[in-house]
């Protein structure tokens, strides 16, 4: 966890050590940074503000290495730019101060669920999506090159979705409770956010299309 507040941070640290969740504590993002280079972290929460390297620049950095480490913003950032470009770096979630200890450890716990995901439906777990080859349980999204890119939890889930009811209208309300848990007006921007990134993946395949459904959701479509 990277908190420049110390007493903030000890707090929750606190917090999550006696939830059976063994935290470290660094001041700033360059402190963070440079331990990554020993320890191997599951998950990153981080603060955006801070001295010597701030949160935005931090989780960049990680994404550049490590893009499956799941990230949660926790900061008095609140402002709809802040947020989307929070969503836009790859974080899988983004909490606002002062938030509930409780609810910090519910986002914790979905993040966990999706760490040690494997998929228990008897369904397909690879999809072909034009030239495209979605293998469901290793989290990859592989092009007509033959490029392999990984996708983020939140990338795997929505996508996966949207290939289970492919052809078919999938509602933004059914989206939110499944994936984020919680209908409200930050996790639908971030749905949006998450829905425009995979539509860059696909943007050089004409047969493939994410397309809005205005006011229900959103619609799968592969010629």
């Amino acid at each position: 966890m990277a908190e420049d507040d110390r007493g903030l941070g000890m707090i929750v640290k606190a917090f999550l050590d006696s939830k059976g969740y063994p935290t470290t504590l660094f001041q700033n993002g360059e402190e963070a940074w440079n331990s990554l280079r020993d320890v191997q972290y599951d998950l990153c929460i981080t603060d955006v503000m801070m001295p010597v390297m701030d949160g935005f620049t931090l989780v960049k950095q990680i994404k550049a290495v490590q893009p499956m480490m799941p990230v949660i913003f926790l900061t008095a950032k609140k402002e709809e730019d802040d947020v989307l470009e929070g969503f836009s770096l790859g974080a899988d979630d983004y909490i606002t101060k002062p938030f509930s200890m409780d609810e910090l450890l519910a986002r914790v716990k979905v993040l966990e669920r999706w760490l040690t995901y494997t998929p228990t439906s008897t369904s397909t777990c690879e999809y072909r999506l034009g030239g495209f080859t979605f293998d469901v349980p290793h989290l990859t999204l592989t092009d007509f090159k033959g490029e392999r890119r990984k996708l983020t939890s939140k990338e795997m889930e929505l996508l996966y979705m949207l290939c289970e009811h492919k052809g078919e209208t999938l509602e933004r309300g059914l989206v939110l409770r499944t994936i984020w848990e919680e209908e409200n007006r930050t996790n639908a921007r971030s749905m949006d956010v998450y829905i425009t990134k995979l539509r860059k993946y696909f943007k050089d395949d004409p047969d493939v299309d994410i397309l809005n459904v205005h006011g229900v959701g959103f619609k799968l479509v592969v010629k």
